[in-house]
């Protein structure tokens, strides 16, 4: 084996473990959204091609959401896409953490801030968290790349799913499907 050779199969090698970690989080981020919209009542069919509220955006970006996990498994290893695809799951679990929380709390209108239950909140802001730092291990020059910025976006997975499951979202999710 020639070293261009080499570079190019360890590259391939390390292309492959990247995607396998992003797709691992993007994965993760997604059943939470799932699970979120389902335990807010919110199923894809109230999808809306411009929607109008967080209801309808966050249906849509589970549409969205489940396209690019599929286009993810069937496309060549690209650690900033598929960095991205991660970011984009994890921004759709904030959404829909958004949602459940205001359901929790009896928030109604366009804001949906959460007013009450703690557990609600912590759950929102642990989606929050996971979306940002899912966002900076995309961005900029890390271009899915970078070990601090994916281990970071790891750890605030981890810790919204456990948040999730605290706010009773995830049971939700596995009960009903």
């Amino acid at each position: 084996m020639s070293g261009q050779e080499e570079t190019t199969t360890t590259a391939v090698t390390e292309a492959e473990a990247l995607r396998r970690l992003h797709a691992a989080r993007a994965h993760s981020a997604y059943d939470r959204a799932v699970a979120a919209c389902r335990y807010a009542g919110v199923g894809r069919d109230v999808a809306e091609v411009v929607p109008t509220g967080p209801v309808g955006r966050a249906a849509n970006a589970l549409r969205l959401s489940a396209a690019s996990l599929a286009a993810l498994t069937a496309s060549t290893p690209d650690p900033a896409a598929d960095a991205r695809c991660a970011r984009n799951a994890a921004a759709t679990a904030a959404l829909a953490a958004q949602v459940a929380a205001a359901r929790d709390s009896g928030t109604t209108g366009p804001a949906m801030e959460p007013a009450s239950t703690s557990v609600s909140v912590g759950a929102l802001r642990a989606a929050l968290a996971a979306s940002q730092a899912a966002a900076a291990a995309a961005g900029g020059r890390a271009g899915g790349r970078d070990a601090a910025l994916n281990a970071s976006a790891e750890e605030t997975e981890r810790h919204a799913v456990a948040a999730a499951r605290a706010a009773g979202w995830l049971e939700a999710h596995r009960t009903a499907g």
